[in-house]
């Protein structure tokens, strides 16, 4: 089969690779059907996740259909469809049992460390994947949902609404900034309505992502590189700052605009995979009473985002700006990698029957 190898920071290869094998009786194989790129991904090319071996298979967010299962695997069959989460379960450890699988710790890829995909096992940007844990790490796919909503469930719709929306104590009547108008930030603004947020403040550099964030849910739009940026966003509060800041970018000038947008008592919730050490000024930062979240996604609210998507609520498919084939692998790098360009928000790659 074919796959994209990661060969060292900033070399990727599409080539032949050996077919994945069942390894344990959880497991199941899924041909891949559709796959996508992630912000992740990148950083990994970088050389941000060290973790990351020559010769390992990238990706972690697809869709597919399951060719074979090991003999333990009792909820799903052959034929199914299904989303691959991004976060494995083994659904017996004592973070799995207490809704923190983003640490799972069933040996598979690392005790402790829940994102293996495309990171410590082999990932989805191929034409099959090997899943373990398959009973608790898959969501069978509802009749009516398409591949293109359904790839959106993998990773960057649970991402931006419970590392975001959820961290951050969104509450109803509340006014949110979210600086970084990529998929993921665009997530956050998605569904910082399902927590009753009154006002959804899209924060970037990019006037056409923030265009582009207005179908979204941002009620209102701040140039980031504006001289008084700042000032625009308390004009859309009271005065005192934003309830919520969501940081979904990583680099250091984004997180400490959260905590200059936040007002006294409120949150930053830290979304963006950070490749760079922030400096924290606890020196100011501790008499203003506010909360810094951060962490993995747990993928724990897939299951209600897929019903919402299903009935139509979470119009998912905004996200799919371009459409590759399977095969075209590099091209859709090359146009994701260039989004500010191409305008790319998420790419979409599919298997052509």
């Amino acid at each position: 089969m074919k796959a994209l190898v990661y060969q060292g920071p900033g070399v990727k290869q599409w080539m032949e690779v050996p077919m994945p094998q069942v390894l344990n009786s959880g497991d199941v194989i899924v041909r891949i059907d559709t796959t996508t790129i992630c912000g992740t991904d990148l950083h990994i090319l970088k050389g941000d996740v060290p973790a990351v071996q020559v010769g390992r298979i990238l990706g972690h967010e697809g869709v597919g259909t399951i060719s074979e299962t090991g003999t333990g695997v009792k909820d799903f069959a052959v034929g199914d469809r299904v989303i691959i989460s991004c976060i494995k379960s083994c659904g017996h450890c004592v973070n799995c049992r207490t809704s923190l699988p983003s640490h799972c710790l069933g040996a598979e890829g690392a005790p402790g460390i829940g994102w293996i995909f495309g990171h410590l096992i082999d990932g989805t940007q191929a034409e099959y994947v090997r899943v373990p844990y398959a009973d608790n790490s898959l969501h069978k796919l509802p009749d009516g949902v398409t591949d293109v909503q359904a790839v959106m469930l993998s990773d960057i719709l649970p991402t931006g609404f419970e590392i975001g929306v959820l961290s951050g104590q969104v509450k109803p009547g509340d006014v949110v900034a979210v600086i970084g108008a990529g998929p993921v930030g665009l997530a956050a603004m998605m569904t910082a309505g399902l927590c009753g947020a009154a006002t959804v403040i899209a924060i970037d550099v990019d006037h056409g992502r923030l265009e582009q964030a207005k179908a979204f849910g941002a009620t209102d739009t701040v140039v980031s590189g504006a001289s008084n940026w700042k000032e625009q966003v308390l004009a859309l509060t009271d005065g005192a700052g934003v309830d919520v800041a969501i940081e979904a970018v990583g680099v250091p000038e984004t997180f400490e605009m959260a905590l200059d947008a936040v007002r006294p008592g409120g949150h930053v919730a830290n979304v963006g995979v950070h490749g760079k050490a922030v400096e924290l000024h606890l020196e100011e930062l501790w008499i203003r009473n506010i909360s810094i979240t951060m962490g993995l996604v747990n993928a724990n609210t897939t299951p209600m985002l897929l019903k919402l998507v299903a009935s139509n609520k979470i119009p998912a498919e905004r996200f799919a700006t371009h459409f590759f084939p399977l095969d075209q692998m590099m091209e859709a790098y090359e146009t994701f990698s260039n989004a500010a360009t191409t305008k790319a928000l998420k790419v979409v790659i599919s298997r052509v029957d």
